[in-house]
């Protein structure tokens, strides 16, 4: 999470916001369509069997498009591959990255 986190940041050049979205995106400052996108997203990775129809229609009805939808969807599951490579075979992360997280804690 540091890693994204850190992407955030660089992103949007709002730190406090990046950190909150990191400790609470239910509680972050964020328009509800981006919320929704994250729910989303949280469903993807944690029970990506349970993703339905319904999800897309409400992704759909908070504005965002079909498009949107299929990037979000990709960047997610690209994620979640890339991060079971990294875990399987004990990858660390960059010095920078890891002195970043032990900072926020």
């Amino acid at each position: 999470m540091a890693h994204h986190a850190e992407g955030l940041r660089r992103e949007t050049k709002d730190a406090e916001l990046a950190e909150a979205i990191v400790a609470n995106y239910g509680q972050a400052r964020i328009l509800d369509r981006e919320r929704a996108l994250l729910d989303f997203a949280v469903k993807l990775t944690r029970e990506p069997a349970s993703s339905s129809e319904a999800d897309i229609a409400a992704l759909r009805k908070a504005g965002w498009s079909d498009r949107a939808i299929l990037d979000a969807t990709l960047a997610v599951s690209y994620f979640a591959f890339v991060n079971r490579i990294a875990q399987g075979l004990g990858v660390e992360l960059e010095g920078h990255v890891t002195d970043t997280r032990e900072r926020a804690n």
